[in-house]
Order: C-alpha cells, then structure tokens, then sequence
C-alpha cells in the first residue's frame, strides 16, 4: 500500500466521441432491423390474365388514340383563326399600300 497522497487514482474510464457515435449507430441498426422485422408485407398483386391484358392495353390505346384526335382538333381549330387573323391583317396592310400608293400620288404632282 502506497502512502503517497500524491499519487494518480486511476478514474473511472469514460466513453469518448467516437464511442458514443459506435453506441449510437448500434441501436440505430437495430431499431432499423426491428422495424423491418415487425412491419407488414406488401400484398403480392394477383397474377392478369393475358385476355385482361390485352383488353386494358386496347382500352388505354383507344384512350391515347381519343386524346391525340382532341389535340389535333385543337390544334387544326387555332390554326384555322391564326389562318384568319393573318388575312384580316394582309387585308389592312393592302389597304395602308393603296392608301400610301394614292399619297404618293398627289405629292408628285
């Protein structure tokens, strides 16, 4: 037995950064695995047919196919008034010609 007072008494030992972060990740892991032990499966979907299929997959193209038409009717109807519009305008700038072509006319005499 030392009668030092002086000398070191080991302390007590002490977890460092590093050892709480291993702590940490442990029980992170294991409360992952324990949810995706416990948590419910996903019902497996039940198997089509290949007339069902098939009848879906004609269906969804006749939907696709009803679509295109109304994009196209769109379309043609914008271009019929963009048609419209542009020969409203070539009739007023024919105008503003003749206008300008008869001005011309009189300031030359």
């Amino acid at each position: 037995m030392s009668t030092n007072l002086n000398s070191q008494i080991p302390s007590a030992r002490s977890l460092a950064g590093e050892g709480w972060a291993t702590v940490a990740g442990i029980i992170g892991s294991a409360l992952l695995i324990a949810k995706k032990l416990v948590s419910p499966k996903p019902a497996k979907p039940e198997p089509v047919s290949r007339s069902e299929f098939f009848a879906e997959m004609l269906a969804t193209r006749e939907r696709i196919n009803a679509t295109h038409l109304a994009i196209l009717e769109k379309l043609d109807a914008n271009h019929r008034e963009l048609l419209a519009a542009l020969e409203r305008q070539a009739t007023r700038v024919n105008a503003v010609e003749t206008a300008l072509a008869r001005v011309d006319e009189r300031t030359r005499n």
